[in-house]
Parts: C-alpha cells; sequence; structure tokens
C-alpha cells in the first residue's frame, strides 16, 4: 500500500553494514538491544532458533548473519511489521534458511519445538511510564494482552527439553523474570548491560534452560561506553564486528 510505503524508511545497517535493515520511519526502531540479544545466542551449526515478537527482524537477521548454519523463525502479531521482516530477510540473502509467522507469541508456532528462543519483549506493564500515541510504539514498548510471564511461557513451549532461553529486559524487573522462569527454567545467567563503569545497569541479558538444575551465576556483564560516551572496545567488538558474547564464560 501506498501508506506502507511513505512510512517506511530507507535502509539501516546494522553490525557495521552486514545487516541490512528496512523499519518505519516512526515508531518503534531497532537499536542495539536486538544486536545485543543475538550476540548473546551461542546457536551452532544445524540448529533452530525462534524470535518471539521480532519485530522487523533485526536480531534474528544478526543472529543469521553471524551464524551461517543456524536456521531461524521469527514470530510477529502485527502485519506491517511481519511484512517488513519478510522484506529484509530477501535483503539480506536469507529467505532461504529464515521464516517469518504471522500471528501470535502465545499460540503455537509451526516448526517447534526449537533449540533455542530469543525474545526482546516490552519492556514495561500497562499503567507503567507513559505510552507512546504510535500504536506500534506503544505494543513495543508497554504489555498488551501477553504479560512477562506469558512471554516466558510461550518460550517454554516452543523450547525443546534442555533448550536456551536468552532474552533482555529492564534491569529493575529481574525479579519478576526471575519468578516467572520457575518451574519450568533453570541454570539461570544474568548478564548486566552496565551503561558506563560504576554506573547502574539499565538493561540486563538473562539466559535460561528449560529443565537446567545449575547455579545461577550472575555474570561480569558489559559495560557498553567510555568516559567519553563513546564505545568501549569490547561493545564495538559485539555491535560493529559480529563477535558473541559470551554470557556464561562458554558458550551454551
Amino acid at each position: 500500500m501506498p501508506e506502507a510505503a511513505a512510512a517506511v524508511s530507507g535502509e539501516d545497517r546494522l553490525l557495521d553494514g552486514r545487516v541490512r535493515l528496512r523499519q518505519l520511519r516512526e515508531g518503534y526502531r531497532a537499536a542495539i538491544d536486538p544486536v545485543l540479544l543475538a550476540a548473546a545466542v551461542a546457536a551452532e551449526p544445524g540448529e533452530r532458533v525462534a524470535d518471539l515478537g521480532c519485530g522487523v527482524g533485526a536480531a534474528l537477521l544478526c543472529l543469521a548473519t553471524r551464524c551461517p548454519g543456524v536456521a531461524v523463525t521469527g514470530v510477529e502479531r502485527d502485519p506491517v511489521l511481519a511484512g517488513l521482516a519478510r522484506e529484509n530477510l530477501g535483503l539480506n540473502g536469507l529467505a532461504g534458511r529464515a521464516v517469518i509467522v504471522e500471528g501470535s507469541v502465545a499460540a503455537p508456532i509451526p516448526g517447534a519445538p526449537f533449540d533455542r528462543v530469543m525474545v526482546n519483549p516490552p519492556f514495561l506493564p500497562p499503567g507503567r511510564g507513559r505510552a507512546s500515541a504510535h500504536p506500534i510504539k506503544a505494543a513495543a514498548n508497554v504489555e498488551d494482552g501477553l504479560a512477562l510471564h506469558g512471554w516466558i511461557d510461550a518460550a517454554a513451549r516452543a523450547l525443546k527439553p534442555r533448550g536456551w532461553l536468552t532474552l533482555i529486559h529492564r534491569a529493575d524487573r529481574v525479579d519478576e523474570i526471575c519468578a516467572a522462569l520457575r518451574p519450568a527454567f533453570g541454570s539461570v545467567t544474568l548478564f548486566p548491560l552496565w551503561p558506563k563503569a560504576g554506573a547502574p545497569a539499565r538493561r540486563i541479558l538473562v539466559q535460561a534452560r528449560r529443565g537446567g538444575r545449575s547455579p545461577a551465576v550472575l555474570s561480569a556483564g558489559l559495560v557498553l561506553h567510555d568516559s567519553d560516551g563513546g564505545f568501549t572496545p569490547a561493545a564495538q567488538a559485539v555491535l560493529r564486528d559480529a563477535a558473541p558474547l559470551a554470557v556464561r564464560g562458554r558458550a551454551f
């Protein structure tokens, strides 16, 4: 439709140009969160990964680019975003090993169960904070019909036994996340994303294994910015050079 085409920006680039991304000019726009999320998923050749609530596909594109032997399924309920995600698969030559499923993450997902699931869910519960007037941005930021525990339950249903969940969220909701992970998940790792050295973490990566029993781990995390505001060398390696994040100090 002409209106939809007019609302789409030109191409953005992720991973220092390795990933081409078309997204909406207004509303939610992918920044570094999906890149960090994808970097934390240590998928191995032959594995299958689901990205729940994939939006225009930023995280799954980064993962598929970094891990060429991995098949990826994105799930997105908004038809405009799902359509852009399919376009982005074509732009990046990934239509042969990545698919987009249009529908709710709470519904059965074609191709399940998966080896790994990654999730970048809405960060705010209803009534907390000021919702955007833009409906797509509001849906990306505020839980609408599916609370945090619902996203984690959906991930558990989509995973194989002993499969891995990786999600990125606000650090101030880590207690809710840990409560929602029980009893389906264990072997939890908390990986803080520090805005700069000495500052409280605002984001956190959480990794957990369906049926895992190992003790929880609080990782050293990643410092994103130097004192001058630029990215640290470690952050640049992830965001620009497609380096993986060893969340628990080793590949999962």
